[in-house]
């Protein structure tokens, strides 16, 4: 098992075993907190060891990185600071852009919200299957000659396309979804991402909340929440999915921990490169998820979370046609 306390490394930098996902901080999840609750969110999260704080240039337009880049001020040199191109805000709407001139033009703006003169680690947000995959990182490696990144990741993306990027560029890091319920990167990528020396960042690892229980079923969600669109929130996924929730606190409670640790714990342990990035708005939930660190699961406990929650015994796929469209994953046979 994985020793949960130790740092671990993306291109040769340790960072905390867990970061923060900064998104719902101005993005997804309804209406956004107030940038000062956000701001402390941020701060509260520095004063508990996390280290790797995660962005991009679409969470909030850009007031995201603004957020950051206004928070860590002095700070900053304690982070390890990671954010996104190739998917933007335009119009109010989503697009998908990998073009070169568009990554290069994003990096500069991501910079001057960031408030930085370098980025630790910045991923292809989306492979723009528009553009060749090599011509996307060929601009990002051009980014790190010029000292604006340091290091390069892709998000949702395949084993293949990994090692097509890899050919170009090393690529530190691979970020998809990746918790007990989507066990996705599980057919290829994070294996590839081991055998080549990536760290794989896994977002969600709280499966959008859903196994912590409370999560209303769809009508009852705000009208900007994401999840309105993703399947296993609407019925019958969504009632199928209940069947979940009762086995799973009972494994939380006899091991004294809470539903949010429980989830972490496992990601943790599953192998010493996955970093897991859970996001929150509150400072207790924030403070519950670190609690994570410190859980050890037995394997006897550690078998029953994975026969209780996994592809198969979770129903629906987690983003809908349109959506899957735009991502790369390897994908189980349903």
């Amino acid at each position: 098992m994985t020793n949960l306390a130790v740092a671990r490394p993306i291109a040769g930098r340790l960072v905390s075993p867990m970061g923060l996902g900064c998104m719902n901080l101005s993005h997804a999840y309804g209406v956004p907190p107030d940038p000062k609750h956000a701001a402390t969110v941020i701060r509260r999260a520095l004063d508990l060891g996390i280290t790797h704080f995660d962005t991009a240039a679409l969470y909030g337009g850009g007031r995201n990185e603004q957020l950051l880049g206004a928070t860590l001020g002095a700070e900053r040199h304690k982070v390890h600071l990671a954010s996104k191109c190739g998917m933007t805000l335009i119009d109010g709407k989503r697009v998908i852009d990998g073009r070169p001139e568009t990554l290069k033009r994003t990096c500069r703006e991501s910079l001057e919200r960031l408030n930085t003169d370098v980025i630790d680690l910045y991923y292809l947000h989306r492979w723009d299957k528009a553009v060749p995959l090599e011509e996307s990182v060929g601009a990002l490696a051009d980014l790190v000659k010029a000292g604006h990144i340091r290091a390069i990741g892709l998000s949702e993306v395949s084993a293949e396309a990994l090692r097509r990027a890899h050919a170009i560029h090393p690529i530190a890091a691979v970020q998809s979804e990746y918790s007990l319920w989507t066990r996705n990167p599980e057919i290829a990528v994070l294996e590839e991402c081991r055998r080549l020396g990536s760290a794989f960042i896994a977002f969600s690892p709280l499966t959008r909340g859903f196994l912590l229980g409370g999560v209303p079923a769809l009508s009852g969600l705000d009208a900007k929440d994401i999840r309105r669109s993703m399947p296993r929130f609407a019925e019958p996924c969504f009632s199928a999915n209940q069947a979940l929730l009762a086995p799973f606190e009972a494994l939380a409670r006899d091991l004294g921990c809470t539903r949010a640790q429980l989830a972490l714990a496992w990601i943790l342990q599953k192998a010493p490169h996955v970093i897991p990035i859970p996001g929150t708005v509150s400072i207790d939930h924030l403070t519950e998820n670190v609690g994570a660190t410190s859980v050890t699961l037995s394997d006897t406990v550690f078998k029953a979370l994975e026969a209780l929650v996994n592809e198969r015994t979770v129903t629906g796929p987690r983003y809908n046609d349109a959506v899957q469209a735009e991502v790369d994953t390897e994908e189980f046979l349903r």
